[in-house]
């Protein structure tokens, strides 16, 4: 929750220095405080999509009209491609302006400064114990969501154990010919922690469901999806500073009453156990 809203304050802002700030303390809040996992040391890869993401946004705008959206100076004197009157919105390549080239910068920076905050999530939490947190009427989508969260984590993980393995055998290839001889056990031992996973779950029962009448079901479902929507609605009205305040915090508390209810309803046809459940208290809230 707190990496969410560091990634909501970052949306909100284009402005270089607020976001380099964000980036800092992420940064700094994962360093001191990542757990000793595999997961807490993926923030170096985050760091690095982001400069990516940079330099990708910023490239774009130079290839894709430098001059539609930006004001001073021409830094960059490039040719114009015409290009068929069917992409008559869109210029190839031409003269670059300074205020264009930045604003290309800025929009990386935020994106960059987004996926930050979301590797710092990832760094500092496990995802899976999200499971012991969710409600049990979102078991099946907190399950996909949680394997999507630990998909990059456990690639990663695999990578590093591979390289060791290669450094500690010697002789072999390195750089981009080692790839092919990478890939196949970075992708096969994924796969096999995956499936441990799954069974894991499936034998302690995970998402097992009761018997619940139809007419219940159908009830907790229209409500969860109504307030999911709703909640989702009011989320964008709130972060939109263009949208009006009737599609805001109102829509936005509808939608939290109609999810809650629907959880509720939702919840009787889960049946499980949570093992040392994760404490929140004062501490937690304060960071919040």
């Amino acid at each position: 929750m707190w990496a969410l809203g560091l990634a909501a304050a970052a949306s909100r802002t284009s402005d270089p220095l607020l976001l380099v700030g964000v980036v800092a303390v992420a940064c700094l809040v994962v360093v001191a405080r990542r757990p000793d996992a595999p997961h807490g040391l993926d923030l170096r890869a985050y760091l690095v999509l982001a400069g990516v993401v940079v330099a990708v946004r910023t490239l774009f705008r130079v290839l894709f009209g430098g001059t539609a959206l930006g004001t001073g100076p021409v830094v960059l004197d490039l040719p114009a491609v015409p290009l068929p009157d069917l992409l008559s919105g869109v210029t190839l390549l031409g003269p670059v302006t300074a205020g264009s080239l930045l604003a290309g910068v800025y929009d990386g920076l935020r994106l960059a400064a987004v996926l930050v905050c979301v590797g710092a999530a990832n760094s500092l939490a496990d995802a899976r114990r999200l499971l012991r947190a969710v409600p049990g009427a979102l078991a099946e989508v907190s399950t996909a969501v949680v394997i999507a969260l630990t998909a990059a984590p456990q690639l990663l993980d695999s990578v590093r154990r591979v390289r060791r393995a290669r450094r500690l055998r010697a002789g072999g290839d390195e750089g981009v010919r080692a790839l092919p001889a990478v890939l196949s056990p970075v992708l096969a031992d994924a796969l096999d922690r995956s499936l441990a996973l799954a069974g894991a779950m499936a034998v302690r029962g995970y998402g097992r469901t009761a018997d619940v009448p139809r007419r219940a079901r159908r009830t907790s479902a229209a409500l969860l999806l109504g307030g999911l929507l709703g909640t989702c609605w009011g989320l964008v009205g709130l972060l939109d500073p263009t949208a009006g305040a009737a599609t805001g915090l109102p829509v936005l508390l509808g939608g939290a009453v109609l999810a809650v209810l629907g959880l509720r309803l939702a919840s009787a046809r889960v049946r499980r156990t949570a093992h040392r459940p994760d404490p929140w208290g004062p501490p937690e809230w304060a960071v919040v």
